[in-house]
């Protein structure tokens, strides 16, 4: 029976590849239903359990790729390369129209770059409390802190290794969580009851997962203006991080 699977992942590991992560997907979203009503998105939940099917496979293959080290496994390294991950990036930035951003008008555009700039910089403060000194590093893991997409593609650009991507994803993966569990608890007392203030904070937290789960548990009419900004707020991460942070970081650290 193994060895059936092993031919069938050999010879159409791709397929095989996009098989497991559905049915990870399928298993992430009916654990948020069901044990979270919702309130912890499911594609936060399917990103930690990425994480750690990431880590076991890493320990029973001994390799550095994690589950991909796993023959039966291997074409998930095809799905989860680098190919595809900038396709939908570039696929979701052809779905934003300038002219919806237009509408939030100048707070929202400012919201939007102040969002990105203090996830950073606290992203880049928790770095150096680790030890890390390199601009590469705190670039990385700073980008990281703006969402869990912005991190590994301004590693990759930059040269950042695996070890801090995976940080970079780890702290995006957090401030995901805690946006969508912690805001339906603030929402009252910052005056989150309002399509405008749904626009604001949309731009300020920018991780969209967590902007609507957490608007969708406050209230469901609020997501579509929550959405508006943060679906820019990835985009703004991914054109800064690796150019204007990552020289400023550059200026800063001298190395």
């Amino acid at each position: 029976m193994f060895d059936a699977l092993l031919k069938v992942s050999n010879t159409y590991s791709m397929v095989v590849g996009f098989a497991v992560i559905g049915l990870i997907m399928w298993l992430s979203y009916w654990l948020s239903a069901k044990l979270t009503s919702g309130r912890i998105h499911g594609s936060a939940i399917a990103i930690l359990c990425g994480l750690v099917l990431a880590y076991i496979g890493g320990i029973i293959s001994g390799g550095k790729h994690g589950l991909m080290d796993l023959p039966l496994l291997s074409g998930i390294g095809i799905v989860g390369g680098t190919m595809l991950r900038d396709f939908a990036i570039v696929a979701t930035g052809y779905g934003v129209k300038v002219e919806e951003l237009k509408k939030a008008g100048f707070v929202g555009i400012l919201a939007l770059l102040l969002g990105v700039l203090s996830s950073f910089v606290a992203g880049v403060a928790v770095a150096m409390a680790f030890g890390y000194t390199d601009a590469v590093s705190l670039t990385t893991i700073g980008a990281g802190a703006v969402t869990y997409i912005v991190g590994p593609v301004t590693g990759a650009a930059i040269g950042a290794s695996s070890e801090v991507m995976a940080l970079s994803i780890a702290a995006g993966l957090v401030k995901s969580i805690l946006v969508m569990v912690a805001t339906p608890f603030v929402a009252k007392y910052i005056g989150l009851n309002n399509p405008r203030t749904a626009v604001l904070f949309g731009g300020l937290m920018g991780t969209s997962s967590g902007v609507a789960a957490g608007l969708a548990a406050t209230d469901p009419k609020l997501v579509p203006y929550g959405c508006l900004t943060a679906a820019f707020y990835t985009a703004a991460g991914c054109l800064l991080g690796p150019s204007l942070l990552f020289l400023a970081m550059l200026a800063i650290t001298g190395q």
